[in-house]
């Protein structure tokens, strides 16, 4: 039963995080200064954000904590940088819609990789789901593409494995908690964008989107995938936090009049849909497995 409500609640804690990460296209479209300032103000108030709670989660041991991460935690903050810096070239050099696109490619990356490398065996269902995603891709992908594009879907790739192989290390070394490194990789990221930002350049208005960027949109994001990954498998994780693939080009269209083409509709809907199965499938499953031991 404990097992159950883990899941269920990392399946909730994920599907926060997608909402949350859902954002990223709005604010770079909304916030125009250049992407290197930005990602510096985003690590800043993202690290933030998380070492705040990660302070108060650990106050206690908070060395201990980040010592019990190993080199694991190291991994998974030199991911999520890469993966962050690629994310926010991706989305500057490529259409929302486009980059989200590949992003919705991570259950398959993740599924493969989890296989491989932490021999994490998945149902059925969850594989099927992946595949559906991964047409969806495969459907939204514009062959025709401007050649202005490519540097932005060799962003987005790069970010998509980064990313799918940073939750398998999260998955894999669930023992240990990863917020410490995530807090650290924030702070990496805006260590990394400083030689080439101009973070004292920046207006008063500015400043406020940028802190809600990077608090709300990626720290908040980036704290709920964390916890979440940790409570169910981590294909699972990427499946569910698919769901960002379809919100993330829908925000940009409601506020900037970004209009997706009728692909991103049909692909994204594939995604979402893809979800909804695996999650009504695992629960319908989970719910015979209750009421075959109740009856046993």
């Amino acid at each position: 039963m404990e097992d159950d409500q883990n899941k269920w609640l990392g399946t909730l804690l994920i599907i926060g995080s997608a909402i949350a990460y859902s954002l990223s296209g709005y604010f770079t479209r909304l916030i125009t200064l250049d992407v290197w300032t930005v990602l510096f103000w985003r690590g800043i108030f993202g690290g933030l954000f998380i070492g705040a709670y990660v302070v108060w989660r650990y106050r206690k041991d908070l060395w201990g904590a980040i010592r019990a991460m190993g080199m694991a935690g190291f991994w998974v903050m030199i991911l999520s940088t890469v993966a962050t810096i690629c994310f926010i070239n991706a989305l500057r050099l490529a259409p929302v819609a486009d980059v989200m696109t590949i992003h919705a490619a991570i259950p398959f990356m993740t599924a493969t990789l989890a296989l491989v490398f932490a021999g994490e065996r998945e149902e059925w269902a969850t594989w099927a789901a992946s595949f559906t995603a991964l047409v969806g891709v495969m459907i939204i992908v514009n062959p025709q593409a401007s050649s202005d594009y490519l540097a932005g879907y060799a962003f987005a790739t790069t970010m998509a494995l980064s990313y799918a192989a940073m939750m398998v290390i999260i998955r894999k070394n669930r023992h240990a908690s990863m917020l410490p490194a995530a807090s650290l990789s924030a702070f990496l990221c805006a260590f990394v964008a400083l030689p080439f930002a101009q973070p004292m350049q920046v207006a008063a208005p500015v400043m406020l989107d940028l802190v809600l960027f990077g608090a709300v949109q990626f720290g908040l994001g980036l704290l709920l995938m964390t916890i979440g990954t940790r409570l169910i498998s981590a294909t699972r994780s990427a499946l569910i936090g698919s769901m960002e693939n379809p919100l993330a080009p829908l925000w940009v269209w409601l506020a900037f009049g970004e209009f997706p083409a009728w692909a991103t509709w049909a692909g994204g809907g594939l995604v979402m849909g893809a979800v909804i199965f695996d999650v009504l499938t695992k629960s319908k499953r989970r719910q015979k497995s209750v009421e075959a031991l109740a009856q046993g």
